[in-house]
């Protein structure tokens, strides 16, 4: 029986096509989602989502239709995971890589062959570091690590090539080890003393003090409001056949006791200041770090389908409110699978998100 989605509940966005059709492909549970951005001005589907949609049905074996840019409506009809083997997916334009990430990822989890020595491969091609999406380094040093540490998944993130906005053209190399056993759940109730800041300030095509003046201008505000706390900052000047256009960012991240990451980031865009491109990108982190929880917001929502799918009950102390991203990835994993999420506000205003999961394995 098809489940019908309705993409303009709650943040209205591409994470709901995104997660909908990922635990459709993994669930054998085909989905029709009407209303694709409803909200959005223009609505329905953009090169970047339709990308995304063609790389989940290629792995999963599907049948889409509807698949075409301006589209507020879509069928998927899952088949059998390809799983492991090699994808490529390009979105042509500037569409970020980290959103057709998204939609791949958990599905390259899980292959019903998985083994110790099978691996499954990506090939991505677009933005790498847009204001709209996470930056790719973000992915490499928040999520990866996160889920790595929390979940046992084996996957790293290679940048091949740098593709800024509008311009686009980057590359990046993932490659995943499905899982032999079923996800683990995970307990992230403590955030403990930050125990250090890094980061990485990248530009490509620009003069060198743009980097370094990143980096002052993040290292000035983050010292001032932290005090003694390590901080580590690496100005990344990318070579000209690693780029696809002049373009620049910074990411930065805070790594706590308890196990917990949080991240902050900004790029670069004309009329902006280099030392106020830091400056923006350290507020960034330290706005995560005043919420009070074990992770930022988009880390938040991110991990909300891998607890679905995972073995057991997982916990994680969150901000003092869920934000929209958060509340409307629980209610598509709520759509799509038996997962049972609860929230429980605490007296010091933060709130610990629980999930008891499927302990998902693959046909």
């Amino acid at each position: 029986m098809t489940i019908s989605i309705n993409g303009s509940v709650l943040e209205g966005g591409g994470q709901i096509l995104r997660n909908s059709v990922a635990l459709s492909a993994l669930l054998s549970k085909p989905v029709f989602i009407h209303d694709i951005r409803k909200g959005r001005k223009p609505p329905g589907l953009k090169n970047q989502h339709r990308t995304g949609l063609e790389l989940a049905a290629e792995i999963a074996s599907a049948k889409l239709t509807g698949a075409v840019n301006g589209s507020t409506e879509i069928e998927f009809i899952p088949g059998n995971l390809k799983t492991p083997s090699h994808f490529t997916a390009d979105a042509v334009t500037a569409g970020s890589t980290t959103l057709l990430l998204q939609i791949a990822f958990p599905l390259l989890l899980f292959s019903p062959q998985a083994s110790d020595t099978s691996v499954s491969s990506l090939n991505l091609k677009g933005g790498t570091n847009a204001t709209q999406a996470p930056q790719i380094d973000y992915t490499q040093n928040v999520f990866l690590p996160f889920v790595r540490r929390h979940f046992g998944i084996k996957a790293d993130v290679q940048i091949k090539k740098r593709g800024y906005f509008p311009k686009g053209g980057g590359e990046v190399l993932v490659t995943v080890t499905p899982l032999v056993h079923q996800l683990q759940s995970f307990r992230l109730l403590e955030r403990g003393e930050i125990r250090g800041i890094r980061g990485i300030a990248h530009l490509a095509g620009l003069p060198d003090h743009i980097g370094t003046r990143m980096v002052e201008g993040a290292k000035r505000c983050l010292s001032a409001q932290l005090g003694d706390v390590p901080i580590e900052i690496e100005n990344r000047r990318e070579r000209n056949d690693n780029m696809a256009g002049a373009g620049s960012g910074i990411v930065l991240w805070a790594e706590l006791e308890g196990g917990g990451i949080i991240g902050g980031s900004a790029v670069g865009r004309k009329g902006i200041d280099a030392t106020d491109l830091g400056v923006r990108a350290a507020q960034d982190l330290l706005r995560g770090l005043d919420a009070g929880g074990c992770v930022d917001e988009w880390l938040e929502d991110q991990i909300i389908i891998f607890m679905a799918l995972a073995d057991g009950l997982s916990e994680i102390l969150t901000a003092r409110q869920l934000q929209l991203h958060t509340r409307t990835a629980i209610w598509v994993a709520e759509q799509l699978t038996e997962a049972k999420f609860s929230t429980e506000e605490l007296e010091s205003g933060h709130t610990i998100i629980r999930c008891q999961g499927i302990g998902y394995r693959p046909r």
